[in-house]
């Protein structure tokens, strides 16, 4: 069984989906381990580490010869898998719904794309959750971009010269991210509160030490979906949600934003006239930018200002933390093949409830219901 390590080609990726450390414990289960040569380096992981933790260093040529399983951060652009054999798996997030074309190239090169932003939320996968690994570095990540674009500091300070007043931040979606996103803000002093169209989501705001703010008045919406994630609201929820919002964000400081909602575009959060309402100086972070935004006017990439207000649109974001990023990714990886490993058959053997959920192509057909639709 060898398993091919491949360096990222997407503009801006940093991360790499194998460490030394999953190398050596691929090596334990009997595999055999080759990278491509410079894979790690934007993550701080030299091809030396790699030699050492037991992989063999090559060109994507030499990797991709008789690899069974294939992995990634990001898929691979199916013009650089010549020579990859029929039936090998490509286990990386792979954007379904965004590069549906990419799909069906896998699909014609006779590969078994898995990609592992389906991972289903079962209590059982959750350490194979690529999406909460990476969520969670996002929303880290998004409250320090804030810090560093904001004017002013984030805890009360009473000094001999006078109080400075703490700095208010609004997060806008309790996810993973938001949650993270909510916790550093408050350890950094920051005075806080959040929202989401969830209502269960209210307890571990309070949880965290920050203010839930929610519609109160709208019975029977709970805005729960499938998997844990948020649901298209109906037009009374948010139009009651958009009078309550608009009210308390006009007097933040930092709102951090990072509603999802799988397969579809982002939805919009804040308008522009909502953004007018902030003072000069306040400062908002998109995390949905790269899906279409929940910010009127961000940019994917750029930060931007309007009505004196920046908004920041960075991509990728927990790329922006490389390394760490990188560990939990490969991580994640890990605890997916080594879960399914047959030690007699010297490979993984996926269940129907996982394998079904995650796979997207097998014998040159697109499978996956989801894209079937």
């Amino acid at each position: 069984m060898k398993i091919a390590v491949l360096k990222e080609t997407a503009a801006g990726e940093r991360r790499v989906s194998a460490t030394p450390e999953t190398v050596k414990k691929f090596v334990s289960l009997g595999a055999v381990v080759a990278v491509e040569s410079g894979a790690g380096d934007t993550g701080f992981l030299n091809d030396a580490s790699f030699e050492t933790a037991g992989a063999s260093i090559g060109s994507r040529a030499d990797v991709l010869a008789d690899a069974d399983i294939v992995l990634g951060v990001q898929g691979a652009d199916p013009a650089t898998l010549a020579g990859i054999k029929p039936g090998a798996w490509l286990v990386a997030g792979l954007n379904p719904f965004g590069e549906r074309a990419r799909v069906d190239a896998y699909a014609a090169l006779g590969i078994e794309a898995l990609a592992m932003e389906f991972m289903p939320r079962i209590t059982r996968a959750q350490s194979m959750d690529i999406l909460s690994s990476q969520s969670n570095l996002a929303g880290y990540k998004a409250v320090l971009d804030a810090a560093s674009e904001y004017g002013r500091v984030f805890p009360m300070m009473m000094t001999a010269a006078g109080t400075v007043s703490a700095a208010k931040v609004f997060v806008m979606g309790v996810g993973v991210a938001g949650l993270q996103a909510i916790a550093t803000a408050r350890r950094l002093g920051a005075q806080v509160s959040a929202t989401d169209v969830r209502s269960a989501t209210k307890e571990q705001i309070q949880s965290l030490g920050a203010k839930p703010i929610f519609v109160e008045n709208v019975a029977g919406i709970e805005g729960e979906g499938s998997g844990g994630y948020a649901t298209e609201m109906s037009d009374e929820y948010k139009a009651a949600q958009a009078e309550l919002v608009s009210s308390h964000i006009a007097k933040q400081d930092i709102v951090i934003t990072t509603a999802l909602i799988p397969g579809r575009p982002a939805p919009r959060l804040i308008s522009d006239a909502q953004i007018a309402s902030m003072r000069p100086g306040s400062v908002i972070v998109d995390l949905a930018v790269e899906a279409g935004g929940n910010v009127e006017g961000a940019v994917a990439g750029e930060v931007v200002e309007k009505h004196g207000v920046k908004i920041v649109g960075h991509r990728n974001v927990s790329s922006r933390l490389a390394s760490d990023a990188s560990a939990l990714f490969a991580r994640n990886l890990y605890n997916f093949l080594s879960a399914f490993w047959d030690k007699e058959a010297g490979k993984p053997m996926l269940d129907e409830e996982i394998g079904d959920a995650i796979r997207l192509t097998q014998g040159g057909k697109v499978v996956n219901p989801r894209l079937l639709g």
